[in-house]
Parts: C-alpha cells; structure tokens; sequence
C-alpha cells in the first residue's frame, strides 16, 4: 500500500520523486510563489495531490501540541495546516522545518526530511537578556520587562 503524505512547501522548490497519496493544504499553495514552484505543484495535483483544508479539532490538537513544545510562536498558518491534516489522514508529514518536525512527533506523526536530518525532539524554555530569570512562555519578562528569548531545555 503506497504511503499517505501531506507536503510542506519545500517539496515543491525540489525535484525529488514522491510517491504515494499526496496531500497539501490551501496555505502551503499560497506559499508557491516562483515559476518553478508552481510548475511542480501543478504537475503533482494533475497526478492526483489533493488540497485539503484541516478541520478545527484537529487544528485546536496542533496548537495544544506546540504549546507544549515551546513551538507555538514559531509555527506559521501553513506548518499548523499540514500538520493538522496529517492528523486527520493518517499521513505523513513531509518538511525540512525543525519546528514541524518537534511538533510531529510530540503528536506521533511519522516524518520524512527532504535534504536534512531529522530534528531531535526539542522542549524550549524562555530566558530574560536582562535579568537572566525563566518564564513558562514567550513575551516580557515579568520582573524587568525586558523581552524574553527561547533557549533549549
């Protein structure tokens, strides 16, 4: 049985063969902004891709999961999509972001990197520059007010 796999935005900029049922999500095709891009998308939709939009449970599920990750704040509208809908398909998730792949696996989606390693699991922790002092979360620091910065834990 061929794999299921949702695509992030980097499949589109390679010539890599992909195999299998292809997914992506409305915001990733509005990131295809070249030629060349848009080209390969074309090519993988007449062969059957399918765009498919998440829906709100399973995005809720995503933004929980980043959240306890650290990777809420790093994760755009397109990255929260495709990991949505790979949820819903029983998918893959194929990306070469760091934050995807965190959030992937904290959820138990399988990934494949198109031209990188494969992320370690990452938890993140929020330093102040200022005073040095931790916080649960990003923003300003609750005793100086200086902007906080995410570190590794």
């Amino acid at each position: 049985m061929p794999p299921k796999r949702v695509l992030d935005a980097t499949a589109f900029f390679l010539d890599i063969p992909l195999e299998g049922e292809l997914f992506t999500t409305p915001a990733v095709v509005g990131e295809l902004l070249d030629a060349r891009s848009r080209c390969r998308f074309e090519a993988l939709a007449a062969a059957g891709l399918v765009v498919s939009s998440p829906g709100k449970s399973s995005l809720q599920e995503v933004r929980r999961a980043a959240a306890a990750t650290g990777d809420e704040h790093v994760l755009s509208r397109a990255d929260q999509e495709i990991l949505a809908v790979a949820l819903e398909t029983g998918a893959e998730v194929v990306s070469d972001d760091f934050a995807v792949q965190n959030v992937a696996r904290h959820l138990g989606i399988p990934l494949v990197p198109l031209q990188q390693r494969k992320a370690r699991k990452r938890m993140w922790k929020f330093r102040c520059p200022g005073c040095g002092r931790l916080a649960e979360g990003p923003g300003e620091c609750p005793i100086c007010g200086s902007g906080l910065k995410r570190t590794l834990k």
